[in-house]
């Protein structure tokens, strides 16, 4: 760059101001990639979510279950063409903030559903073999250090008792945003073994055949069971996830509201700041202008004095974020999916380099436009 040795003059020229600058776009974009990443644990059963799986609920209630004795009459319902089952086991490991998510599955065909959890055949083999065997993610794996063969006991709360478990496989995700925080353990150990709710089970999800059935084939099941002592409420896969981020309130719209009160306090700021950067080197300015340097140079020189504030403070901000979300969910597993992506890198880098752009805009052109008479006129 030719005129990289006065751009490099004019930032040093306070380095302090020039590294409280830069900080105040580190903090912003730091802040914006934590809360990225939020906002992606909050989406993540969203983005995730099957197109072609639908889940039914009971009608009341989540919490209410449904009879075993539905999966045959699911699978009969033209559109259906395959069908499974989970129970929500809600357990204890060791201490009440251990929280991960623990379900009794259909060990004949959940694993059919959900492709995208990769298993061993072999490890799932040894897991059906075992009516005691459990299937766990690699992040619950590495977030407690179990490993294949540990016994584990687990405190029942809605099930009362110690149940213990013996770890036969460990998953992996096909996709980055993968849940790899589950327990799995078969749903007739626990029928056996609880005290209520005898063949009866949480929920179920069904495959269709064709996505673009949804709507009627959800319409379908429902009305299948309508009337009857447990009546359904059959969702998308994806609305079905949405309807959980909507009962912990607006995320987005407070996600975006914080967002913007910061970045527009960092406008501000950015923006006072370069203003009395120009008007320190009024006196340089227009020397530029006597020596021959045109208007638009001027303009230039402001404008990449503030561009290159934001990119080094930008990229130091969002490159922290990145470091801060390799450590993992810091809230001991109510954020499973706790990942920065390089598209929202690439996006705060951008919003950053904006606010720079916007910041520096109004110095700039009031710098463009000083009259070299009139500059020298106020020295």
């Amino acid at each position: 760059m030719k005129y990289r040795h006065l751009l490099l003059a004019n930032l040093f020229r306070r380095r302090t101001r020039t590294a409280l600058t830069v900080g105040s776009f580190a903090v912003a974009l730091f802040l914006f990639g934590i809360l990225a990443v939020v906002r992606g644990a909050f989406h993540q059963g969203i983005d995730v979510a099957g197109v072609d799986r639908l889940v039914i609920v009971n009608k009341v209630s989540l919490i209410q279950p449904l009879p075993f004795a539905y999966r045959d009459r699911l699978l009969r319902i033209p559109g259906v063409a395959q069908a499974t089952f989970a129970n929500w086991f809600a357990g204890v490991y060791q201490d009440e903030k251990n929280f991960f998510p623990q379900f009794a599955i259909d060990t004949e065909r959940y694993r059919d559903l959900f492709p995208e959890y990769l298993i061993p055949e072999d490890r799932w083999r040894a897991f059906l073999a075992d009516k005691a065997g459990c299937v766990i993610g690699v992040g619950l794996a590495e977030r407690f250090g179990w490993k294949l063969g540990d016994r584990i006991p687990i405190r029942g709360t809605i099930f009362p008792g110690v149940w213990e478990f013996n770890v036969r496989a460990i998953y992996r995700g096909g996709r980055t945003q993968d849940d790899t925080t589950q327990f799995w353990f078969h749903w007739d150990y626990l029928d056996e073994r609880k005290p209520f709710q005898k063949g009866l089970v949480g929920w179920y999800v069904v495959r269709i055949a064709n996505p673009d059935d949804a709507v009627r084939v959800a319409r379908a099941i429902d009305e299948q069971f309508a009337n009857s002592a447990f009546e359904t409420k059959t969702d998308t896969e994806k609305a079905f996830a949405a309807s959980f981020v909507k009962q912990m309130g607006n995320v987005e719209f407070l996600i975006l509201s914080v967002g913007s009160v910061v970045f527009f306090t960092l406008l501000l700021v950015t923006g006072n700041t370069m203003a009395i950067a120009v008007r320190e080197r009024t006196r340089e300015l227009a020397v530029l202008k006597a020596v021959g340097f045109s208007d638009g140079f001027v303009l230039g020189l402001i404008l990449a004095e503030t561009l290159i504030v934001a990119a080094a403070g930008g990229s130091l901000g969002v490159g922290l974020a990145k470091l801060f979300t390799l450590r993992g969910d810091p809230t001991g597993g109510l954020l499973p999916f706790f990942y920065l992506a390089p598209a929202a890198m690439a996006a705060g880098v951008g919003l950053a380099l904006a606010v720079g752009l916007l910041a520096g805009a109004l110095p700039a052109v009031a710098a463009m436009r000083l009259r070299v008479a009139d500059a020298f006129r106020r020295i």
